[in-house]
């Protein structure tokens, strides 16, 4: 509570007329007659009674508890005309947005299949403990669609998701859903292609925040695309965008897999064998765990109601006050 609360003349007024009560209260309690002592008969030589040691000592410790419990209630009125006042507290309030945009890159070929549905499981179980990530999804083959863009609309994410994996499973149609669009070009796993249309979903270019392209892809290309990998990392890196790439034929041809490590490794991000002890949950998790960017906002300041502890010490003056004076009773 600030000094100009106790200067306040209702204040001032309150605690006056609390002292007061308790003053007159403990004095009415003190001179309380006994039960019955209307009726009693008066004590010839009474003051050789009061002269003995035992009963000036009782006399005494009940002056000083009279005295006691009127001291407690008069600094419980006290302490209640500093509840009425409303004290308060200041806090410094300084907000953080905790920002995460993660784009999902699945090259959705057909040797793909098997890795593409094990992501979208993989994020779906994720998405219950995410609490302000953004996440897209973006597919291609020999050409690149946007699925859906970056979002924190989970049930949307979850729909567009669940949608997307049962299409794998979808022998029904010609054109499954996740080869919509993707089969307009020239070849088929344009990688290059694939992860530039993935690197330019993200918007938001001039603000600080964490961004993270999960690429599954074979790297085994089957034609020529308008951009190479190592052109498309290149970009992904001006741009502040980290690449971990999922390989499922990790060691199996030397030259694929040093071409998508070492474009991984251009962005700042890593290449991932998928195919050994390492499952597509523990490499979402490492991606995950990478620094997110803590946006803070400007600081202020907060008053706040904090009568808690005056409340308590009101409580325990006051009801120590009324048992000292019960105890003390004629």
């Amino acid at each position: 509570m600030a000094l100009t609360d106790l200067a306040n003349p209702w204040v001032l007024v309150i605690a006056a007329l609390a002292t007061a009560v308790a003053v007159a209260a403990g004095w009415l309690l003190a001179r309380r007659p006994r039960r019955g002592a209307g009726e009693a008969a008066p004590i010839a030589r009474a003051e050789h009674v009061r002269a003995l040691p035992s009963v000036a000592r009782a006399a005494r410790r009940r002056v000083v508890a009279i005295a006691a419990s009127v001291a407690l209630l008069v600094a419980a009125a006290l302490v209640a005309g500093v509840v009425a006042a409303r004290p308060m507290a200041a806090q410094t309030i300084r907000p953080v947005d905790t920002s995460r945009d993660i784009m999902l890159c699945l090259d959705v070929s057909g040797s793909m299949s098997e890795v593409d549905i094990e992501v979208l499981e993989v994020f779906d179980e994720l998405l219950d403990g995410f609490e302000g990530e953004r996440i897209g999804l973006t597919i291609f083959n020999s050409s690149p669609v946007q699925v859906f863009p970056l979002t924190d609309d989970y049930e949307f994410v979850r729909t567009h998701l669940a949608s997307i994996r049962d299409a794998f499973d979808d022998y029904s149609s010609d054109v499954p859903e996740h080869w919509v669009g993707t089969l307009n070009g020239t070849g088929s796993s344009l990688v290059g292609d694939g992860l530039t249309a993935c690197a330019l979903r993200f918007d938001h270019l001039d603000s600080e925040r964490s961004r993270s392209i999960v690429l599954a892809t074979d790297n085994e290309v089957n034609g020529s695309g308008i951009v190479s990998l190592e052109e498309a990392a290149t970009y992904a890196r001006d741009a502040g965008v980290r690449v971990f790439a999922l390989n499922p034929v990790d060691g199996k041809d030397g030259g694929v897999t040093a071409e998508l490590t070492a474009a991984a490794e251009t962005t700042g991000g890593r290449a991932y064998a998928l195919r050994g002890d390492t499952t597509v949950a523990d490499i979402v998790d490492d991606v995950r765990e990478q620094e997110a960017t803590a946006l803070e906002g400007e600081a202020r300041i907060v008053w706040r109601d904090s009568p808690d502890l005056w409340i308590v010490v009101l409580l325990v003056l006051a009801s120590s006050g009324i048992v000292l004076l019960w105890r003390v009773r004629p």
